[in-house]
């Protein structure tokens, strides 16, 4: 297989040269779908998946790209001679059948120009809930304002390779129903496009606790943590966990816990007063994360009695 003949098929169908980025094989090219002021269309040429950052149309194959782009039946030709016989690009076998997530038909990036009193709304929500623009922008945070999620945030999720994997939709309006999120598997890694596996971890329940603390935080999206992250932690060799839950859910906490030190893995608990980590603000959660100290197993059978003697208290 040879890159730079791909690189150079890629330049003429996009009418623009790439830019190599320091992560390999990846390429940035000017958007041929939204109109914008940097290159947001970020391609590899070794995988072959593609996503533009703005307007958050993408796909595994550069046959898509070609395809979405109305390209010539003489590029695809060539791109089929490029690609055709390499084992690199040929479709990987696996016994689970990916789901295919897709934002709202109606989804609006918070990150566009234009205004309405909905989108403000939103963003007066988001900023009363301590997410800056900054935020907003590396998470690609958007809004609905019709449709199924209409009055929602959506907060998407990718996974390492820039693909949706899941999203959460909140009502900023605070209605009955306040989340509807994608209608698809939470056994998913969250905001994984963000996480180094090689620093410590944080794993907490909601997308707005995994914001809340900036770095390397993963939502589990409720209290429970799914196979295939557990799996991704165990296999990637983490060396520290920090265990960020809510305080009803310390039998959660324990369970994970013991899951994790059982591995060889240093999980710390940090303990939350009252409010949730999405509420107390980053500054404190830095100061929590700093004085948390090791779990450990003595530390989880004085919890586990605890809870018992807790239960035994409320049944008399």
């Amino acid at each position: 297989m040879n890159q730079n003949k791909i690189v150079n098929l890629l330049n003429r169908v996009l009418k623009t040269n790439g830019t190599k980025l320091k992560k390999l094989d990846e390429y940035m090219y000017w958007s041929p779908f939204i109109s914008h002021h940097k290159p947001k269309l970020q391609i590899n040429v070794r995988t072959q998946k593609w996503h533009c950052w703005v307007s958050n149309v993408g796909g595994r194959t550069l046959f898509q790209l070609l395809k979405k782009v109305n390209a010539s039946n003489q590029h695809f030709d060539e791109l089929r001679e490029l690609v055709g016989d390499s084992p690199q690009y040929k479709k990987k076998t696996d016994s689970k059948v990916s789901e295919v997530v897709q934002l709202p038909n109606e989804f609006i990036t918070l990150c566009n120009g234009t205004d309405s009193i909905v989108k403000r709304h939103a963003l007066s929500y988001l900023y009363k809930r301590g997410i800056t623009d900054g935020d907003i922008l590396k998470y690609n945070i958007g809004y609905c304002d019709e449709g199924l999620y209409s009055n929602r945030i959506i907060i998407p999720s990718y996974d390492s390779d820039g693909t949706l994997n899941f999203f959460v939709g909140r009502d900023f309006y605070n209605g009955k129903m306040k989340y509807r999120n994608s209608h698809t598997t939470k056994d998913i890694i969250g905001f994984d496009l963000f996480i180094n596996w090689d620093e410590p971890i944080i794993l907490c329940e909601g997308v707005f606790d995994a914001m809340a603390f900036k770095r390397n935080a993963i939502p589990l999206f409720g209290k429970n943590i799914m196979s295939t992250l557990q799996k991704k932690i165990i296999e990637s060799r983490v060396k520290v966990i920090y265990l960020a839950l809510d305080n009803d859910a310390i039998e959660d906490a324990i369970k994970i816990s013991d899951n994790f030190i059982n591995n060889g893995i240093d999980v710390r608990m940090i303990k939350f007063k009252e409010k949730d980590p999405s509420e107390i603000g980053f500054q404190n959660l830095l100061y929590l994360i700093n004085k948390t100290t090791k779990t450990k197993f003595s530390d989880l059978m004085r919890l586990k009695l605890n809870g018992k003697t807790k239960k035994r208290m409320e049944i008399l």
